[in-house]
């Protein structure tokens, strides 16, 4: 499993490590938080609103506070663009400002020139956007990170002698007895012993309705009991639970942002280091060129640096990224990063799993011919009762109201089941063991071998009265997805290790565009690399262990939530539910990610344009700078935060 993991990490992360690295060494860039930043900030704000009230009639007073506010309301700014380019420059062992530097130094340019009320207001305006975006961010990983408050803590062990002791979950042991009232959290993965319930298992797959419980049904760490009282048996370490693994990788996905996100802030220091030497070319261009004064030309060159400050720049991916992953955790969705988002979005071919992913992963009994009706599946029905024959569950969920007959049941190796009843030898068996089938009956099999069915027949006395045809058949929502995923012209291939009869039967019944069958589990890597030299970026949709190569190797790896704990580990999204129509609504919001992203992108760099058309202009100054530049950090941060809502015309 290492070893998956492994490659896992190196096909899918290993430009991305650099990128990794590089955020946290900016963690501190953008880390307004605390309670003492926030009261001095309104410490400058009331500064700056007394400073204005003093502006008219006492010049001195006025500039006093309002180097007040630029030194509590902006002092860590100036800390983190002063601070930090000296620590990164040096880490980096080249030049690396921050937009913080570019603010802190047009806020001391304006100063110098005497516009002390201009500075103020650029500061209170620029930390007050970024204390807002910090804010989204906080809000978008809250979203997520709520799960944590939902970490069960104790549990009700079942003593030897049956009295119940609580203890810490971190204490349950696999095999251990535990009782969970009604009302409680189930304190970790396990199978009901005794009782009955519903429970809200909302955490683990975003499904709103309570789900029925019996004797011998999993339940889930974290998710809420109902009603009902139960015991159960602890089947998983509370570290290996459902729910741990779900934790794990919300902490994984707020680390790795999206393709356009990482590369804007890879991009931040080279914009603001050109942004710099444009500097002094814009102030000597004014005397020499513009025919300006010195002051003028010192004033225009402030505002440019306002002007082409890339706050809205840096704000346009990471809150519309953290926003979309914290709106699918919600839905059931888990996602490893805001990478993996921007690969979904821009998939060109799916590569689907058959069963157990498009497919219930259980056969069920479609069509069924018997000359004797009713005491024919009686008989069946009873035979079937006394059985491990894989079909035999099948055949007894579709006749539930049979009457059970009292028969002895031999399970002969290449002849099926047999009993005698009545004086009669009934047998069930595969076609190939019958020698007298009627003709009718062998046209029936016939027909049902080529919808991929497999046949099972019933004979009386050695002659075939009746046929069984049985088949795992699609999942309810599979059909819908194909349909979604062909009409925005993805194409779908369906891989299984089943006849290509069988295979084709359920593509069709699916729509699906291309059936891989006979596959072998190791052929299925090789598959997704053909697919994705065919058709560009490919997603692997699978639960299995043997589906986890396949999902090492596309561009996105898609785990069913029910699948193995191999396949979950390897997977970049991981749908807690065994739903399709979980990936279509992900698909869709990783579409709208990346449109919402480039809306943010051309609107900032189109407001950095008209900002210093103006300034060259004579048409525009600090203050109309800082509050357009400013306004324009606001627009895109809310413009990302839509993204936690759920689109009305979206499957939810």
């Amino acid at each position: 499993m290492e070893d998956l993991k492994t490659t896992h990490t190196n096909h899918h992360n290993h430009s991305h490590n650099q990128e990794h690295h590089h955020e946290h060494g900016h963690a501190h860039e953008h880390h307004h938080g605390g309670k003492m930043t926030v009261v001095l900030f309104f410490v400058g704000l009331v500064m700056f609103l007394v400073g204005l009230f003093f502006h008219q009639n006492n010049g001195v007073i006025a500039n006093v506070l309002f180097t007040g506010t630029i030194l509590f309301s902006g002092f860590h700014i100036i800390i983190e663009g002063l601070g930090d380019t000296v620590r990164d420059s040096i880490e980096a062992k080249r030049f690396r400002p921050n937009l913080h530097l570019l603010m802190t130094l047009a806020t001391l340019g304006a100063v110098a020139i005497g516009n002390f009320e201009e500075g103020a207001l650029l500061i209170l305006i620029f930390a007050a956007a970024h204390f807002l975006e910090e804010y989204v961010d906080g809000k978008s990983k809250r979203e997520i990170t709520n799960l944590l408050n939902m970490n069960p803590t104790e549990a009700r062990l079942i003593l030897a002698d049956d009295t119940v002791k609580v203890i810490s979950v971190d204490d349950v042991k696999v095999g251990a007895r535990l009782q969970v009232l009604n009302g409680d959290q189930v304190p970790t993965d396990g199978v009901i012993l005794s009782g009955r319930t519903a429970i809200d298992e909302s955490s683990i797959n975003g499904e709103s309705m309570p789900k029925e419980k019996n004797v011998g049904d999993e339940v889930f760490g974290s998710t809420i009991n109902g009603s009902g009282t139960f015991t159960m048996e602890v089947t998983k370490d509370s570290s290996e639970t459902v729910f741990a693994k779900i934790l794990q990788l919300v902490n994984q996905s707020q680390g790795n942002l999206s393709k356009t996100a990482t590369f804007i802030k890879r991009m931040e220091p080279i914009y603001v280091t050109i942004a710099l030497l444009l500097f002094p070319l814009v102030v000597l261009s004014g005397p020499y060129l513009l025919g300006w004064s010195w002051d003028l030309s010192w004033y225009r060159g402030m505002v440019f640096l306002i002007s082409v400050s890339p706050c809205a720049l840096a704000a346009s991916a990471v809150p519309t990224t953290l926003s979309t992953i914290s709106n699918l955790a919600k839905k059931g969705v888990l996602v490893k990063g805001g990478a993996f988002l921007s690969t979904l979005a821009g998939v060109k071919a799916f590569a689907f799993d058959k069963t157990g992913t498009l497919t219930n992963g259980k056969p069920v009994v479609t069509d069924y011919s018997f000359e004797d009706n009713q005491e024919l599946i009686d008989i069946v029905v009873s035979m079937e009762k006394q059985t491990n024959h894989p079909l035999a569950t099948a055949i007894i969920a579709k006749f539930p109201t049979s009457n059970v007959l009292d028969l002895t049941v031999e399970n002969e190796v290449g002849k099926g089941l047999s009993a005698v009843y009545q004086g009669h030898n009934y047998r069930i068996g595969k076609p190939s063991s019958f020698m007298q089938v009627p003709e009718a009956l062998k046209a029936e099999e016939r027909q049902l071998a080529q919808e991929g069915k497999t046949v099972v027949f019933v004979a009386k006395d050695e002659v075939v009265v009746g046929l069984l045809a049985l088949m795992d058949v699609p999942n309810k929502d599979a059909k819908q997805a194909i349909q979604y995923f062909q009409q925005v012209g993805i194409h779908t291939t369906m891989i299984t290790g089943d006849a290509q009869l069988t295979g084709e039967a359920v593509a069709k019944q699916l729509g699906i565009d291309e059936v891989v069958a006979n596959v072998m589990p190791e052929d299925k890597a090789k598959i997704a690399k053909e697919q994705q030299e065919a058709y560009g970026t490919v997603g692997m949709v699978g639960d299995g262990i043997n589906d986890a190569p396949a999902l090492v190797t596309s561009d996105v790896g898609i785990a069913m939530g029910d699948g193995t704990d191999v396949a979950i580990d390897v997977a970049d999204v991981v749908l807690m539910k065994n739903d399709l129509s979980k990936l279509v609504y992900a698909h869709q919001l990783a579409k709208k990610m990346d449109r919402v992203i480039w809306q943010n992108l051309i609107f900032a760099m189109f407001v950095v344009l008209v900002l210093v058309v103006l300034n060259f202009l004579g048409k525009s100054s600090i203050a109309l700078g800082v509050i357009l530049h400013e306004g324009s950090t606001i627009v895109v941060i809310l413009n990302g935060l839509r993204l936690l809502l759920t689109p009305k015309k979206f499957l939810a």
